[in-house]
């Protein structure tokens, strides 16, 4: 067998396929930045590209990637969790959400165990968008506290 399911093993497969979709919003921000008028003025001053690059764009592309990172994260888990479920995940018995949902499915007169699965999961994935939205909040550098 090539690989042995491990976590580090399934993490490292997560990590290579889930920092593509990052980089696009990274880009996105930044080929928009490029045209507003402090990264203009800043050229007319003569700044160093990278001066302008540090000091004005990437502060303003990080919002829209701490905007995003809970949602790459709540993919994550939700994959980890359905790989689990359906065998491909975690050696069995390692504890996960994935594994107490299929136990909850073997053992359909217990239901407690597939509801405690379920709602761990949405508790789990609804407070992690809750916690970027307040993140994003605190470090929008457009947003001012009055």
């Amino acid at each position: 067998n090539f690989f042995q399911p491990s976590f580090f093993t399934l993490l490292f497969i997560l990590l290579l396929f889930s920092w593509v979709a990052l980089v696009h919003v990274v880009r996105a921000e930044f080929l928009r930045a490029r045209n507003f008028d402090y990264v203009r003025a800043a050229r007319a001053l003569g700044v160093s590209d990278a001066r302008i690059m540090f000091r004005h764009v990437l502060p303003n592309a990080m919002v829209a990637t701490l905007t995003f990172l809970p949602f790459i994260l709540n993919g994550s888990i939700t994959t980890l969790t359905s790989l689990d479920f359906l065998g491909f995940g975690l050696p069995p018995g390692s504890p996960s959400l994935g594994e107490l949902l299929l136990q909850g499915k073997a053992n359909i007169a217990a239901p407690w165990l597939g509801l405690t699965g379920f709602i761990v999961i949405a508790l789990m994935l609804s407070l992690l968008i809750f916690i970027g939205e307040a993140v994003r909040d605190a470090f929008d550098p457009r947003k001012t506290f009055s």
